[in-house]
């Protein structure tokens, strides 16, 4: 289902962000986003002298390369386009997320490493989504190793880790509220009516 129909208008600003996940030949995960800003009009920049319509306002990139715990390994950024030439500076920066880990609190630690004069706020706002990438990438490479890790203490005469622990996505969104109809057919033991 669209939108609504909108009032007459005119587009001023147009952000377009790419997010991909990739497996690596190594075994690791690099999450990558570009971010491109534009505008449909010309202005004048201090730094650049003129940006024209449709010419890149900002146009930057972030790659995060992650293991199966959803570690972060390292963290590269760049930026081609930027509105003040002193900008780039700022991507060195995010190497120092190497050591986080995706998942609670990632998001606060991220802001404690690049937040505020320490990074770009464009690059930033990236690795919330990227986080989000990371684990649909990884979804299914991480319920394979937790079936054969299951299957292997199985094996072995251990009990299984945690029978019957709460799913970790019940609660996160309006799908996995425990009174939806997909937490009753997914996991019928936690749902609410």
């Amino acid at each position: 289902m669209p939108l609504s129909h909108p009032v007459d208008r005119e587009l001023q600003h147009q952000r377009d962000i790419t997010l991909k996940g990739y497996q690596r030949s190594d075994g690791l995960f690099d999450i990558e986003a570009n971010l491109v800003d534009t505008k449909t009009y010309g202005f004048p920049s201090d730094d650049r002298g003129q940006v024209n319509a449709g010419e890149p306002l900002h146009g930057m990139w972030v790659r995060m390369t992650i293991d199966t715990e959803m570690n972060v390994i390292a963290c590269e950024a760049a930026s081609d386009f930027t509105p003040y030439s002193i900008c780039p500076g700022a991507a060195p920066a995010f190497a120092n997320l190497a050591g986080l880990k995706i998942g609670p609190g990632f998001n606060k630690a991220v802001h404690e490493r690049v937040g505020g004069v320490k990074g770009c706020t464009h690059l930033r706002e990236v690795l919330a989504q990227m986080a989000t990438v990371a684990f649909q990438t990884l979804y299914p490479i991480r319920a394979r190793l937790a079936r054969e890790a299951r299957k292997n203490r199985d094996v072995a005469g251990e009990p299984p880790t945690q029978p019957g622990a709460k799913p970790s996505l019940l609660g996160t969104c309006h799908a996995y509220a425990p009174n939806s109809p997909v937490v009753k057919k997914r996991w019928p033991e936690w749902a609410e009516d």
